[in-house]
């Protein structure tokens, strides 16, 4: 039986609904069994971490532990959104994960130099995908996250 890592609420912003569907699945598939709240576009995922909106009252959105998000999203782009978390005091020691396609240097250094703390590309094979996500199951085992 799969144990939770840290207890941790996952966050995954990503707004294509199969990509969506194969992440969770690979999740579950790599015996990560934590909480996953799910945000389409990225002034959604940002509604709910200042708490706006439909997000106002915290009991009901509770601060996510890790970030997986893409990059390319409606409304508000992963790079945007990256930059408001990582500036922001309250958010800045979230973890975030860019969970993308994109495998251009120049855009993971983008990335990197706004405060993401990880980047992994997106394969186009399934199994290389699951074999990623299996990966980040052990980083969820090892590394410490922020209270």
């Amino acid at each position: 039986m799969a144990v939770p890592r840290q207890s941790i609420l996952i966050m995954l912003i990503e707004d294509d609904e199969g990509h969506q569907v194969l992440i969770r699945e690979s999740l579950r598939a790599a015996g990560i069994v934590n909480d996953v709240i799910q945000m389409s576009d990225g002034q959604q995922a940002l509604d709910y971490l200042t708490h706006r909106g439909p997000y106002q009252n915290p009991a009901n959105s509770p601060r996510p532990g890790l970030i997986l998000m893409d990059i390319k999203m409606p409304k508000l782009d992963g790079y945007a959104l990256l930059e408001k978390i990582k500036t922001d005091p309250q958010l800045r020691a979230t973890p975030v994960l860019m969970l993308t396609s994109t495998e251009d240097q120049v855009e993971v250094n983008r990335c990197y130099t706004l405060g993401a703390n990880g980047y992994i590309v997106k394969p186009i094979r399934y199994e290389e995908f699951q074999e990623r996500v299996k990966s980040l199951g052990l980083f969820l085992d090892i590394v410490r996250f922020p209270d």
